[in-house]
Order: structure tokens, then C-alpha cells, then sequence
């Protein structure tokens, strides 16, 4: 069996010249070029796939080769499998599969005979070789092609950075030194994964986040690493429909900006056992991509919440429809600000920097907190001593209890006369909230949903708040736009007014979700096999 490792990056068609004139390709010690055609197999119903087995026939200088991959470690386009190559001889042979749960399921007589092609691929590989560092070998592949499947195809133009030997985290500095030139950007979706959702014309649709496996009694750094991971895919599964869909769907740009909120969460809940510095160096170059999806989303629900409604409501009030109109330009304008940056090369640099910085070694110089002292010390002690005192299932219980006893107290010194304060709950209720939703996978499923449920509805009931309090600012910045013309300011005041009910019944419900926020406890943590007999 051999391990692959490699690095899949999305490359815009029309930025492949530009990539071959790259002149970190000269410094390749060897150049190679063939096609490759592949047959991707399965059952009709995906069986393979639901198992997290890939069976493919690739053709390759006049031969055919037989491949099986399994579903290894994959996050923001950097994976490691492992696959068996053995050539094929007509008829599909398993023997050469050293893991005996994977050869005796694809050998059962029932399966084979539905196995069927259900994809193809057929593209041009150009392949260069980098000795990057003694001991270090990589191979650039570029890739341009189609895929298909079900009477439709896609195209292919995507770049792999794939391992020979030596050290993985040349793959990402080799990565980030193309991305300074050329937008390239880590790619989640593999061709078999594209050619299955082809095969099962499922429509494309924006992705929400879902919860990484974790083990309780895992290092706190490695179930750290899990789940930051886990938010930079988020975050690139929606980025190739944001690109795609243009203006046409905002829910693209709102998951991609949900999924950076989640990453600077993450860190926060973290922070005690993260090294010095490092939330630095993993958050500053995201804040760049933060500013743009932020006005872009605001400007969504400025036109779609606010504006939008009142003008369906008073279809002939033309102070209302030139200011819909100015907003639905400024709207427009930030939507292409966002796609531009996202279709930069800098995009794609900040990811690989973010991609880099989780694959780094996680040592840290805190003891931070402890089984024995849940707040922290403040000592200081290699990464493995502190390691060695605390579980995640600790750390999780204990960061869980600190983050609900801040909301609390936030909670009792809310008042909905106090935009500042009804805005400073809102936020600390989503960092639990998100909290909560990492550590999903150590928790009885019952209570953490009934938690999740109250908490999610009283901050959405503040979101809205939050929006109505933010939309005044923005409006008046459009009003302004076509130098204070009055009538625009008059619209300002009639949607100020149509909201002016919707806000006080959302303000009305605030006293009510406090109270029962107050009587909620937190879900009781404990390992998977806990959990199981639980239920």
C-alpha cells in the first residue's frame, strides 16, 4: 500500500498561460507530458462511494492501470489516502490490497457484478519534478480536461502538488510561492468526487458547517487542529459557487463569511493552549477577506431585510423605489468587490497561509488551563507537559462553563433600552454557540440540541435587532449619495417607520429569551461510548 499525499489547487481557465510561464517551472529538474483517460467505477446507488472507496482504470502510455483509494485525511484541498496501483488484465483483481476489511468487501461475488462505469475523465498531465530540499521530491501536475458523466460535462483545469518523498510542508510552501502570481486556490473537491455529483446531477447549493469527529481523550491542540481545519473547508466548499453563481445566490459569500467566523471562534476557544503569537499569524491575513465578505453581506441584508420589504409594501412610492435603486447599486458594487478579491491570487495566498499555519507543529508555551486548574496558571511548560495534564474532554467542560458564566453575567446587565449592550450579548451568545456546536461530538444529542435551538433563536432575535439599529447608518450613506436630494432622506424615515412595529415586538421578546437562557443548563460532555449509552 502507498500513501498519497498531495495538494489539489483550483487554476481559472484563463490563468493557465500565465501558470506555464511561471518561473518557478524552469528550476524543475525533469518535465514529463501524457494524457490520461479514467474510468471511474461503482454501483449504481454509489455503494463504493458511500464506503469511502474509489475503484478507478486510468489509461497511461498504452496501458491500463487498476486503482483503489480509500478516504484518508482531506481539509482545504490538502489530503493523504492511501491507494493500491497494480496493472489491469481485463478483469478486476483486489488480491494486491493489504487491508483485509477493503479486499474481502470489494471481493463479494454480488458487488462485482454491479459495478459498472459510471464517469470519465480525459485531460492532459503536465508533470514537473522539484528536488525542494535535500531529501524533499514533488511533483507539479497541470491538468486541463473534462469530466463526464450522465450526458454532461465539466472542465478541468486544476494543478496537484503531490508528495514523492520527504517533508509535507513543502507541498504548501512550494503552493504559496506559485500563489503569489497565479489565483491559485486549495480545491476540496476531488475529479471523483466532481464526476459522482455529475453522475447524480445534484444540483450545486451552498454549504453549511458540520461538525468534525473528535475524541475525548485527545490533546486539546490536535482536536484544535481538527476543527480549524474543518472551518477553512467550509469556507473553500463555498467558494467555487460564489464564483460561479455571481450575484445570483448571496448564501455562498454568507457561508464563506460564517465559516471565517467560526475559524476566529475556534481560536478565541482555544486560546489558552495555543502558542504565543500564533492567532496572530493564522487571523491577520483574513481580515482582508473578512472586510470584503462583511460588506457584501451587509448590503444583502440591507436591500433583502430592510429595503426590500417596505418597497413590496408601498409598490408606488417613488422616494422608496430611487432609494431601493441607489442601494441595489451599492449592493452590486460590493458583491464585485468580493468576487475580484476572491478570484485574486491574494485569496489564495491568505488560505495557504492559513493551511500552513494548522500544519505546523502546535507547540506552546502555556500551561494555560488544567484538569486540576480550569482558568490557568499562567506558567509556562513545554507543549508536551501540558498535554500530558488535560483532555479535550476537560478542556471542553471547562471552557463550556467559563463562555455560559460570561453570557450570564452579560445577560443580567442587558438592557433593550442598550443597543451597545443587547449588541455585546448577541456576540458572546454565538462564541458559545459555536463553542457548542465543536464540541457537538461529545455531547448527549437530546440536550445539546434543546441548548443549540435557544440559543440560535435568541441570537437571531438580536441579529435582527442588531440590523434594524446598523441599517439607519447605511441608508443615510446611500441617501447621501446624490448629494442629500430630501426625498432620499424622507425614504430613510418611511422605512424607519414600517420597521418601527417589527423592532419593538423583537425587543418585546428579549426579557422572555433571557430568562429562559438563565434556566438552561449546559449539556453534559463525556467520550462517544458515554454518549452511546446514554441514549
Amino acid at each position: 500500500m502507498a500513501e498519497e499525499i498531495e495538494l489539489k489547487l483550483a487554476l481559472p481557465e484563463d490563468a493557465q498561460r500565465k501558470f506555464l510561464r511561471h518561473p518557478l517551472l524552469r528550476q524543475a529538474t525533469n518535465k514529463q507530458s501524457f494524457r490520461l483517460i479514467n474510468l471511474y467505477y461503482d454501483t449504481p446507488r454509489l455503494a463504493l462511494r458511500e464506503r469511502g472507496i474509489g475503484l478507478r482504470l486510468r489509461a497511461k502510455n498504452g496501458q491500463w492501470l487498476q486503482t483503489v483509494k480509500c478516504s484518508g485525511h482531506a481539509a482545504g484541498g490538502l489530503s493523504a489516502r492511501p491507494e493500491w496501483e497494480t496493472p489491469y488484465a481485463g478483469h478486476f483483481d483486489f488480491s494486491a490490497i493489504d487491508d483485509d476489511a477493503v479486499r474481502s468487501w470489494l471481493d463479494r461475488p454480488k458487488l462485482k457484478t454491479n459495478i459498472a462505469p459510471i464517469f470519465e475523465t480525459n485531460f492532459l498531465r503536465i508533470t514537473w519534478f522539484f528536488t525542494t530540499t535535500p531529501g524533499t521530491r514533488i511533483a507539479v501536475m497541470l491538468d486541463r480536461g473534462w469530466i463526464a458523466a450522465a450526458g454532461q460535462r465539466q472542465a478541468i483545469s486544476e494543478v496537484e502538488i503531490e508528495l514523492i518523498e520527504g517533508d509535507p510542508m513543502q507541498l504548501l510552501a512550494l503552493a504559496q510561492t506559485f500563489a503569489e502570481r497565479i489565483p491559485l486556490a486549495p480545491a476540496p473537491l476531488s475529479k471523483a468526487d466532481r464526476g459522482s455529483q455529475l453522475f447524480k446531477q445534484a444540483p450545486n447549493a451552498p454549504v453549511k458547517a458540520v461538525a468534525m469527529p473528535l475524541d475525548a481523550g485527545a490533546a486539546p491542540a490536535a482536536a484544535f487542529r481538527q476543527i480549524a481545519l474543518g472551518c477553512l473547508d467550509h469556507l473553500q466548499r463555498n467558494h467555487p459557487g460564489a464564483l460561479a453563481c455571481n450575484s445570483a445566490d448571496p448564501e455562498y459569500i454568507h457561508q464563506m463569511r460564517i465559516a471565517t467566523r467560526r475559524l476566529r471562534a475556534a481560536v478565541r476557544l482555544f486560546g489558552p493552549i495555543l502558542p504565543e503569537g500564533f492567532a496572530a499569524q493564522l487571523l491577520q491575513p483574513l481580515r482582508d477577506l473578512m472586510n470584503v465578505l462583511g460588506q457584501a453581506r451587509d448590503f444583502d441584508v440591507l436591500l433583502a431585510e430592510i429595503a426590500a420589504p417596505v418597497l413590496e409594501a408601498l409598490p408606488k412610492e417613488p422616494r422608496l423605489a430611487a432609494l431601493v435603486g441607489i442601494i441595489t447599486e451599492r449592493r452590486f458594487a460590493a458583491r464585485q468587490e468580493a468576487l475580484r478579491f476572491m478570484a485574486s491570487p491574494r485569496y489564495g495566498s491568505i488560505v495557504l497561509q492559513a493551511l500552513a499555519a494548522l500544519h505546523a507543529p502546535l507547540v506552546s508555551a502555556k500551561v494555560g488551563v488544567t484538569a486540576g486548574n480550569p482558568r490557568g496558571t499562567g506558567e509556562t511548560a513545554t507543549k508536551e507537559t501540558h498535554e500530558e495534564s488535560i483532555t479535550l474532554l476537560a478542556f471542553a467542560r471547562s471552557r463550556l462553563r467559563r463562555l455560559r458564566k460570561k453570557v450570564l453575567a452579560l445577560a443580567a446587565q442587558t438592557r433593550v433600552d442598550n443597543p451597545p449592550s443587547l449588541h455585546a450579548l448577541r456576540i458572546d451568545i454565538k462564541r458559545l454557540r459555536y463553542a457548542l456546536e465543536f464540541f457537538t461530538p461529545l455531547a448527549a444529542p437530546k440536550a445539546m440540541r434543546r441548548m443549540l435551538a435557544h440559543l440560535t433563536q435568541l441570537q437571531d432575535t438580536l441579529g435582527q435587532i442588531n440590523d434594524l439599529a446598523s441599517a439607519g447608518e447605511l441608508l443615510m450613506d446611500c441617501a447621501h449619495e446624490q448629494g442629500g436630494d430630501p426625498r432620499l432622506r424622507e425614504a430613510v424615515t418611511l422605512i424607519g417607520g414600517w420597521h418601527g412595529p417589527r423592532h419593538h415586538k423583537l425587543l418585546k421578546a428579549v426579557p422572555a429569551g433571557l430568562k429562559q437562557l438563565g434556566r438552561l443548563r449546559l449539556p453534559k460532555l463525556a467520550g462517544a461510548a458515554d454518549n452511546t449509552r446514554s441514549k
